[in-house]
């Protein structure tokens, strides 16, 4: 009875824990809207990073506290846990976040046990919530039935979603919308009087874009359905789009963008809608793109458990150029790689195991513009030793025997991180026929131009550390000389002093640690002579200092460089100008 009395006890502690966290992203997320509404740009980039970061400190918070009001014997003895879980169980069954409940607590018991000692039995290995909920939670969705009358309906949605700031041009947006819908779909299906427009009742803020999210759908047939709102500083708020493609849609919830603001009282129901429009999307990666980034890792780890003990996969080593800092292995038949930090670095690589760390993890509260891989961190993976390809294991345990060890019939990875797996640009290149070469290449000094416009300097931009997704963007993914770009001093190389310089090994310039000389890079960043031939026609002002400055000055004035997550038309504001 007293057993079962403290474990009340913790299990309410570690579920006050949780309000409190989830009390504190709902302010900082129920502020997109006013953000948004008043152009606080830098203010939405803050907001971005606080809340990523509010998960770990409250974890933080709630285990200082479990280790003040409880003694060590019921806090510390693993054989009560099960008990804790039971009782948590009780507590969460009626909320509609449980889901999320569930993996508050996992990581409230790996803040107090080593990872040896993880069990279903003590914590949430597998999730108890059910896969489908019930209907007679609230509904989160406003529908809209044109019965052939489409301006009707376009009217009544712009009514229902109001903002506080005015339109710039509310008649010519409807107009356009009209257009746009009647241009993307097929001819009957606006006049279907079947037709049903479904959006979800908030609005979802990021960077600095509105977005309302939906569906069209008739008796038959589905399209995914999102608008776009931007918001001119002191001319108003316009539509800028109507996206109706199901693989835009995609690119607009990817593993490269940043996580959207909000409203959701359900989670688990908001990511059952946005599933109908996104089939192709991993739960995991949808929670994560609203924020949930920590439930989905959890539906991350479980995929990825369920697809070992279900498939004959072996991990292998990546294809592509091997690492100087990191050693990276991934299973043919799913769609990560797994990145591990080597014990010795290459000597050209003037970082330290701690920086990599950092620079990684700095990643996940910049603003990625759609141009770096999102990352999840793990501590002490374990596998079982026959799900490795020899050659792979042998090569893991060469290169990183600190990280990488074989325990009986396991192999425990001790620190790794996950990212989505691409073909390395490099690679594809080698493969791609003329016009994708360009498109490549195009959208690589894009990238490189769009990661700068945001702050960030790749470092090290060599094409393999690059890749190309199914979508055909060109995506940043290896960070350990990542910085900002306001700290790298960009300079053109000093004319020679006397002809001798020219022909000397050693520059007759001094060089300092964060200098950086944009006219090197032609022929460091192409051996292939066509290739940086084209690329000079295409992006060749990124091989000028002025550019870079240029930026760097933007960026110490405040500015916020607009970077959409879809192909834009010209929108009727910018048509009338």
């Amino acid at each position: 009875m007293v057993q079962q009395q403290a474990a009340a006890a913790i299990a309410q502690a570690i579920l006050d824990g949780f309000d409190d966290y989830r009390e504190h992203f709902r302010q900082i997320t129920n502020g997109g809207r006013r953000r948004f509404e008043q152009a606080q740009w830098q203010e939405i980039q803050q907001a971005s990073a606080e809340r990523i970061n509010l998960y770990e400190e409250k974890v933080s918070e709630v285990i200082e506290t479990l280790h003040q009001r409880f003694i060590n014997g019921d806090l510390q003895d693993i054989e009560r846990w099960p008990l804790i879980k039971f009782a948590y169980i009780g507590l969460i069954d009626s909320r509609f976040d449980d889901e999320l409940a569930e993996t508050w607590y996992n990581s409230i018991f790996c803040g107090l046990f080593n990872h040896d000692q993880i069990s279903d039995g003590c914590m949430f290995i597998h999730t108890t919530r059910p896969a489908l909920r019930l209907n007679e939670r609230a509904p989160q969705v406003r529908s809209y039935h044109p019965r052939g009358d489409l301006e009707r309906a376009m009217a009544e949605i712009f009514d229902d979603y109001k903002f506080e700031v005015p339109y710039e041009n509310r008649e010519r947006d409807e107009k356009h919308l009209l257009t746009q819908l009647r241009q993307n779909l097929p001819d009957w299906v606006c006049k279907d009087p079947e037709l049903c427009i479904e959006l979800f009742s908030s609005r979802l803020y990021r960077n600095k874009g509105a977005y309302l999210v939906g569906r069209i759908y008739t008796r038959d047939e589905q399209w995914p359905l999102v608008l776009p709102f931007l918001h001119r500083e002191g001319q108003g708020i316009s539509v800028d789009a109507l996206i109706t493609d199901e693989s835009e849609v995609s690119i607009i919830f990817s593993f490269t963008r940043s996580y959207f603001m909000v409203r959701v009282g359900y989670p688990a129901e908001f990511i059952g809608f946005l599933r109908k429009i996104l089939p192709g999307k991993h739960i995991a990666e949808l929670y994560t793109s609203i924020g949930f980034y920590k439930h989905g890792k959890s539906e991350f780890y479980r995929a990825l458990i369920s697809h070992l003990a279900n498939s004959d996969d072996r991990f292998i080593m990546a294809p592509g150029v091997r690492g100087m800092v990191m050693s990276v292995f991934t299973l043919p038949g799913f769609n990560t790689v797994f990145k591990i930090i080597k014990d010795r670095f290459s000597p050209s690589k003037n970082v330290d195991r701690a920086t990599v760390v950092e620079k990684y993890r700095l990643v996940k509260s910049v603003d990625r513009v759609g141009r770096m891989a999102d990352t999840q961190e793990f501590s002490d993976f374990r596998f079982p030793l026959s799900k490795f390809d020899p050659e792979c294991l042998v090569e893991l345990l060469e290169v990183a025997p600190s990280t990488v060890q074989v325990q009986g019939d396991m192999v425990l990875v001790r620190h790794c991180w996950t990212e989505r797996r691409m073909t390395p640009l490099n690679i594809y290149l080698e493969q791609a026929n003329e016009a994708q070469v360009r498109d490549a290449l195009d959208d690589y000094g894009l990238a490189i131009k769009q990661l700068a416009a945001a702050n960030i300097f790749p470092g090290d931009m060599l094409l393999k550390n690059f890749g190309v997704t199914r979508h055909g963007r060109v995506v940043f993914y290896d960070y350990d000389e990542i910085s900002y770009l306001t700290e790298v001093n960009f300079r053109r190389i000093p004319p020679p002093r006397y002809p001798e310089d020219e022909m000397s090994s050693e520059p007759w310039y001094s060089v300092g640690p964060n200098d950086v000389f944009p006219e090197e890079f032609p022929t460091f960043l192409f051996a292939d002579i066509k290739h940086r031939k084209l690329f000079n026609q295409l992006h060749g002002d990124l091989y000028k200092a002025e550019y870079w400055q240029g930026l760097q000055e933007q960026i110490r004035e405040g500015k916020v460089i607009d970077v959409f997550p879809y192909r834009r038309q010209r929108s009727p504001a910018e048509l009338m100008e």
